[in-house]
């Protein structure tokens, strides 16, 4: 059966400054309740898509299943804290502080009962805790409200037309008895595909004719200038000889790493000391925040809120929204009721009985057509 085409309600979880929620809105679909802890984060949440959208509290003290002021929903979204998992740092997984946050988000699958969700986190989850914590994560998702077919897979974004080689796992779960077999959307730009990578230099063409918000200029010190000159484009701190007296001892690659402009971008990250902004080429400088946000895909008319520490946290953590579209995009039938029912306990069961390795690959083999569901 076809339907006329709507605007799935959504229901926005760790939200952040709305990175994957911009990235949805694209598609057509529409926040209507959202939370996050961080009150910079909520303000620039409110900001870019309205009042009486976004609470400011702490997730633990939410209950889904009583609040009466939280509206049903189709979809839940949300990239549950993700430090902990993370392979820049160390990798404390569920004995951190911030590893069991998913759990929230279980909470609300099982109180709302979506058709669909889909959760977003960091490369480390795969392998954190000797690849316990994904297991224990997909179980728990799986076995939510009244059941979920649960797909994961490791996607970069450049690959769907980021400037950015960011990789990040997405889980997206299909509520069992609707019957719609996703099949996440194959990757549309690189080598071989149908458009090229999205660069860095494309990213920041004419940046400097923005408006002045979040373009704050980065203090530099001028020892720092001068290193950076002697580092060439696309390179970082390893491009000064061990033996000379300004080689900076760095765990990673992030110290000092320039831009290439003819490439996309290395990943952008939250936070960091000295070396760790993420640096212009040729200009000897740290990049800006809304340098920043470009190579993340956010649109210029997107405003931050706070500091400039605190908004370079902002879109170091988001999800780069031109990165979801086309994920947005192939969920879309499962709300127009445009599609052809599958039997979801079959691929469930094969789903169960493959190794992580294998279910990462699952839908590779579809090429992302979503013929299935024709």
């Amino acid at each position: 059966m076809r339907s006329k085409k709507i605007e799935p309600r959504v229901l926005s979880l760790f939200s952040g400054c709305g990175g994957l929620d911009l990235g949805f809105h694209k598609a057509g679909y529409k926040t209507i309740w959202a939370n996050d802890i961080n009150e910079w984060a909520v303000q620039t949440f409110t900001e870019n898509f309205g009042k009486n959208i976004i609470t400011q509290q702490d997730i633990e003290h939410i209950f889904p299943e009583k609040d009466s002021g939280i509206p049903v929903c189709d979809l839940i979204i949300g990239g549950f804290p993700c430090q902990d998992f993370s392979v820049v740092w160390k990798q404390p997984g569920f004995k951190g502080g911030r590893g069991n946050l998913y759990k929230h988000y279980l909470r609300f699958i099982n109180a709302k009962k979506p058709r669909a969700f889909v959760a977003e986190n960091v490369k480390g989850l795969l392998t954190t805790n000797k690849g316990k914590a994904i297991e224990e994560i997909l179980k728990g998702f799986s076995n939510a409200g009244d059941g979920y077919m649960v797909k994961i897979q490791l996607y970069n974004f450049a690959d769907y037309g980021v400037p950015q080689l960011r990789e990040r796992v997405i889980i997206v779960g299909i509520r069992l008895d609707t019957g719609f077999n996703f099949i996440h959307p194959a990757p549309t730009h690189g080598e071989g595909r149908v458009h090229k990578y999205k660069t860095a230099g494309e990213a920041l063409k004419d940046v400097e004719k923005v408006a002045d918000f979040n373009r704050e200029e980065i203090k530099i010190a001028e020892k720092t200038r001068k290193l950076l000159d002697r580092i060439p484009e696309g390179g970082n701190f390893k491009d000064i000889p061990a033996d000379d007296p300004e080689y900076v001892k760095g765990m990673i690659s992030h110290v000092y790493r320039r831009i290439k402009r003819n490439e996309p971008s290395k990943t952008i990250i939250a936070a960091g000391g000295g070396g760790t902004w993420g640096y212009h080429y040729p200009e000897p400088r740290p990049l800006c925040n809304r340098e920043r946000a470009r190579l993340q895909s956010f649109p210029d008319d997107y405003q931050f809120k706070g500091s400039v520490t605190e908004i370079r946290r902002q879109i170091g953590n988001a999800v780069p929204p031109d990165g979801v579209v086309l994920l947005a995009q192939t969920l879309k039938p499962l709300f127009e009721n445009n599609y052809k029912k599958t039997d979801l306990n079959k691929i469930n069961k094969k789903l169960h009985e493959l190794s992580l390795k294998e279910r990462l690959e699952y839908d590779l083999k579809f090429n992302g057509s979503g013929a299935d569901n024709d």
